[in-house]
């Protein structure tokens, strides 16, 4: 199954040091943590920078980037359409 997911990044947080130049640019390894069940505030995971083996052996660990939503399971309905309490809206309408 398709799942469209939002990330949402502090770039602030970004390790400069853990960036490096590829052949079509700078680049940052990062690591997704899904859950498919929704935390407090609606999110689906956090994004890390990535650390190497050897850092996480020593127990280090790579800045929290920001937070993952799942968009593929939220309904939402076109701007235009009206909603369903239409009617009751307008009533103390002067006109």
């Amino acid at each position: 199954m398709r799942k469209t997911i939002a990330l949402k990044i502090d770039v602030s947080k970004i390790d400069k040091e853990r960036l490096f130049k590829g052949k079509k640019g700078m680049y940052l390894d990062a690591i997704l943590m899904f859950d498919d069940q929704d935390d407090k505030y609606g999110n689906n995971g956090m994004i890390v920078q990535s650390v190497s083996k050897e850092e996480r052996e020593k127990g280090i660990k790579g800045n929290i980037l920001g937070n993952a939503k799942d968009l593929s399971k939220t309904e939402s309905k076109p701007e235009n359409q009206v909603p369903d309490n239409f009617d009751d809206m307008n009533d103390d309408l002067p006109f």
